[in-house]
């Protein structure tokens, strides 16, 4: 029997008509917004604990890209980086978020900071987990062989190796994928059909300039500096495989002034690994650079 998950996600939902489809997100609370971005395979759900933490001061907004989450899974659609760049945008601009906290985990890095680079007077503060906004330096194995023709499609879609995966190799502490936090995981993702996008975004990590979206992460690379006046926030799980701490150096490089956490005992899921850690520092952080 399936654990129920929805008592750690008890949130109201939200949908906004993006074409012909729905994208899902949670609205909680009032005040200065924070905006969080999941990455892949995850969902709003990885952001559960932060929610609850501050939605009492702040309105907290949190998307499910198209293909994610609560979100419509189309099976024909274009799922890849700017696509999933233009829908967050639609969103600041349709909910109209104003000095907003963009806080970005995953491929979130690459999505929310490439929609802050739309829309930088509507961004304030920036808060980045475990993530990247440039070409990948390496692709892990792992995530190679989710690439490889007819095999990755049959592994991630039929198998949902991908996600099932994740609940393992993503966390430094396995105790906190309890059967509640592993169900609500896997939730969205329980058929061929709904596992689309997580095959989508493995599908679109660029390996060389001859891919598309290269160019787009070259893009937003290249004006990250513009942002960089605003005040940042880095908290890294040191144990990560998927964005090392060389990920890190990488956008210290960016911003050099920004606070810095380092995180020994958390990996790649550094939210699940180590959120008693991370909502003092967040709420640290927002209390010590207030919008002006």
């Amino acid at each position: 029997m399936t654990a129920d998950w929805r008592e750690l996600y008890p949130f109201g939902s939200h949908t906004l008509p993006i074409g012909s489809w729905q994208y899902h997100y949670v609205d909680e609370g009032s005040g200065e917004p924070l905006l969080l971005v999941h990455g892949n395979p995850t969902w709003s759900f990885y952001w559960r604990n932060l929610i609850l933490a501050f939605r009492d001061r702040y309105r907290v907004v949190a998307p499910d890209h198209m293909g994610c989450g609560s979100s419509d899974k189309p099976q024909a659609y274009p799922y890849c980086l700017s696509t999933h760049i233009a829908n967050l945008v639609h969103l600041i601009e349709a909910l109209d978020l104003r000095a907003a906290t963009l806080l970005v985990h995953d491929w979130g890095g690459a999505i929310g900071l490439g929609a802050a680079l739309r829309v930088p007077d509507r961004i304030a503060r920036l808060i980045l987990f475990n993530t990247g906004a440039f070409p990948p330096p390496f692709i892990p194995w792992r995530i190679r062989l989710g690439r490889t023709p007819w095999l990755g499609a049959w592994a991630i879609r039929g198998l949902n190796l991908f996600v099932r995966g994740a609940l393992r190799m993503t966390v430094q502490k396995r105790e906190r994928m309890t059967p509640q936090v592993r169900a609500g995981l896997l939730a969205p993702y329980d058929s061929w059909e709904h596992r689309v996008a997580i095959h989508r975004f493995v599908a679109d990590i660029p390996a060389d300039p001859r891919h598309p979206t290269w160019q787009v992460l070259e893009e937003i690379e290249a004006g990250l500096p513009s942002l960089a006046d605003r005040p940042v926030q880095l908290i890294w799980g040191m144990r990560d495989w998927c964005f090392p701490p060389e990920c890190l150096e990488r956008f210290l490089k960016v911003f050099p002034d920004a606070e810095v956490h380092r995180l020994s005992d958390a990996a790649h899921y550094v939210v699940e690994d180590a959120y008693e850690q991370i909502i003092p520092l967040v709420e640290a952080f927002l209390s010590s650079h207030p919008v002006r």
